[in-house]
């Protein structure tokens, strides 16, 4: 991407509307994500952890743009969800838009409240099993790869975004996961 096309991609994404809400989840009401941000208010977010068959796990590298944890990698597919999005509706869109992720059934397992002082959000927690290709959203994704997580799959040099590690710690932990089959 250029920086005119980097450019024009900020500005959309900052003028998305989203639903604030109080350390309980209740909405407070909408603004811009650019707002949201510049305010440190609460959002809702998702994090889909991507799974093949062999359970493998997908992780992608971030953008050098992206205003929260630039280049990073991150274990999860997902973002903000939408002003008049339901959680799962905003795992759907962000999977799909990605990683060209479609048609999948999500599992949901349960939600969380993160706060940092880098980020303040409620995420909803989803996974699914995908062995079909991927197609990466330039806009966001730079890289993927599957890692095995019952081996050291973190590499020297490499920056993980500490909300979707959160999310999987938390995840690898709940009652309701177990590893596809």
């Amino acid at each position: 991407m250029d920086q005119q096309q980097v450019e024009a991609y900020l500005k959309a994404s900052g003028a998305e509307q989203v639903v604030y809400v109080d350390e309980q989840d209740r909405p407070l009401g909408e603004v811009t994500r650019a707002e949201a941000q510049a305010r440190g208010l609460i959002t809702r977010c998702t994090f889909i952890f991507v799974f093949n068959s062999r359970g493998e796990l997908c992780v992608h590298q971030r953008t050098a743009h992206k205003r929260l944890y630039p280049a990073f990698w991150d274990v999860a597919a997902g973002g903000v969800v939408a002003a008049g999005e339901s959680y799962l509706q905003g795992a759907e869109r962000e999977l799909a838009e990605e990683l060209g992720v479609q048609g999948v059934v999500l599992t949901e397992h349960f939600r969380f409240y993160f706060d940092s002082a880098e980020s303040r959000l409620w995420a909803g927690v989803f996974s699914c099993c995908w062995d079909g290709p991927l197609q990466l959203q330039p806009e966001e994704v730079q890289a993927v790869r599957w890692v095995d997580l019952q081996n050291d799959w973190q590499r020297p040099g490499e920056q993980y975004a500490p909300d979707s590690q959160e999310a999987l710690a938390r995840l690898l932990k709940h009652p309701s996961w177990e590893f596809p089959a």
